[in-house]
Order: structure tokens, then sequence, then C-alpha cells
């Protein structure tokens, strides 16, 4: 059920396109960056176990 967009239809959808490739690329990073400040925590976790 798609509106009828008109001569506007590329750049809406074109719109739509990139809002949603640029909440997937946030996403990522943001999983990404998790992952990386876990293993980090992790490691300082252990360091200090040792020493303490």
């Amino acid at each position: 059920m798609m509106p009828d967009l008109g001569k506007y239809a590329f750049a809406v959808l074109a719109s739509y396109g990139v809002g949603l490739g640029l909440i997937v690329i946030l996403v990522v990073a943001s999983v990404l960056r998790a992952r990386k400040v876990r293993a980090e925590l992790e490691q300082i976790e252990q360091r200090s176990k040792r020493h303490g």
C-alpha cells in the first residue's frame, strides 16, 4: 500500500534509503564499540584481580 508520490517519488524513497542506511551504520558502530569496551573492561578486571 504505497502512496502515489508523483514526481517526488525518487527524492522521498532516496531519503528513506539514506536515513535507513545511517541508522544501520550507527547500530553497527555502537555494537562494535560496545564489544571493544567490554573486552577492555575484562582486561582491566583481570589485571586488578592479579594485583589485588
